[in-house]
C-alpha cells in the first residue's frame, strides 16, 4: 500500500494522503512521496489543476510524533526532495477536499491550497502552540484574517468547517459523498477559463498573498530559541502517552521577562 495514492482525471490530479489508520499523520515517506508527488505534477505537461485529499477520517494530523519521538528529532528528519507545494514554486492550482481532522503539518498543507472545500465533521487546529516554543503566528496572517482570529489559531484552539467557512477560509461545505464531485466541479470550472487568464490569475493572487515581514521573520528565529527547549519533546511524549505534559519553560526563570525584540 503506498502511503500517496493518485488517480488522473483528464487534466485534474488527485493527491490522496493514505494513512489512514494513522489519521494519515506525515512521517518521512509520506512527506518524501508527496514531495515526488508534487514534482511530477508540476512538470506534468497534461496536468493543469490538482485535488488534494486523505483517506479515513482525516485530511491529515500533522506530524507523526511516535516517529519523532523514535528519532529523537521534532518535526522528523529532513527529506531529500525539494516540495514544491510547500515551497511556493507550484504554479498549478490546488483545490484541497477537506474529508476530517486538519491539524497542526496538516492544517500547513490545507492553507497553502488555492481553494477549499471540505465536509461539516472537519475539525481545524494550529498545534504548534502545544508543541514549540512559538505558535502558530504567521497562519492567520497569511490567510489575511482579522486580528482575534489570528490570535486565537495561534494559540491553539480548534475550529470547525462551519466557523471557516463563515470567516471565509474555506469555500464550500459538501457531505462526504459530494466532497470530491464539488471539488472536482471546481476544477472543471478552472479549466473553463482561458489557459492564459488561469495561469496568470493564479500568478498574480499567489503574489498578492500576506507574508510576515523579515523583521518579524527573524524575531520568529529567536523566539524559537527562547525557552527551555526540552519542553518540544515533552509535549510529544505526553501525547504519545496520553498524559499532561511536565513543561519547565525556561532554563532560567528570569527569562521570562526577557523577551527578544523586532
Amino acid at each position: 500500500m503506498t502511503v500517496v495514492e493518485t488517480e488522473r482525471r483528464g487534466q485534474v490530479l488527485i493527491v490522496r494522503m493514505n494513512r489512514p489508520e494513522h489519521l494519515n499523520a506525515l512521517n518521512t515517506e509520506m512527506r518524501e512521496k508527496l514531495a515526488e508527488t508534487w514534482i511530477a505534477f508540476r512538470h506534468d505537461k497534461e496536468l493543469e489543476v490538482a485535488v488534494f485529499t486523505g483517506a479515513g477520517r482525516a485530511f491529515c494530523a500533522g506530524e507523526d510524533m511516535k516517529e519523532s519521538l523514535t528519532t529523537g528529532m521534532p518535526g522528523g528528519p529532513r527529506i531529500s526532495n525539494p516540495n514544491p507545494f510547500m515551497d511556493g514554486t507550484l504554479e498549478k492550482p490546488v483545490i484541497a477536499a477537506i474529508n476530517g481532522y486538519t491539524m497542526g503539518g496538516g492544517f500547513m498543507l490545507a492553507e497553502r491550497t488555492d481553494l477549499r472545500v471540505a465536509v461539516p465533521e472537519a475539525v481545524f487546529e494550529i498545534s504548534e502552540a502545544k508543541r514549540w516554543l512559538l505558535g502558530g503566528y504567521n497562519h492567520g496572517h497569511f490567510a489575511n484574517l482579522p486580528f482575534p482570529i489570528a490570535m486565537e489559531m495561534a494559540l491553539g484552539f480548534r475550529f470547525t468547517a462551519e466557523r471557516f467557512y463563515q470567516l471565509g477560509f474555506i469555500n464550500r461545505i459538501a457531505a462526504q459523498a459530494d466532497l470530491i464531485p464539488t471539488a472536482m466541479e471546481m476544477a472543471e470550472h478552472l479549466l473553463s477559463l482561458p489557459p492564459a487568464s488561469r495561469v496568470n490569475t493564479v500568478h498574480m493572487m499567489h503574489h498578492m498573498r500576506p507574508e510576515p515581514s523579515l523583521a518579524q521573520q527573524s524575531l520568529a528565529e529567536r523566539l524559537h530559541e527562547h525557552g527551555d527547549k526540552n519542553d518540544l519533546m515533552e509535549s510529544r511524549a505526553a501525547f504519545a502517552e496520553k498524559r499532561k505534559p511536565k513543561f519547565k519553560g525556561w532554563l532560567d526563570p528570569e527569562d521570562r521577562y526577557r523577551m527578544p525584540k523586532l
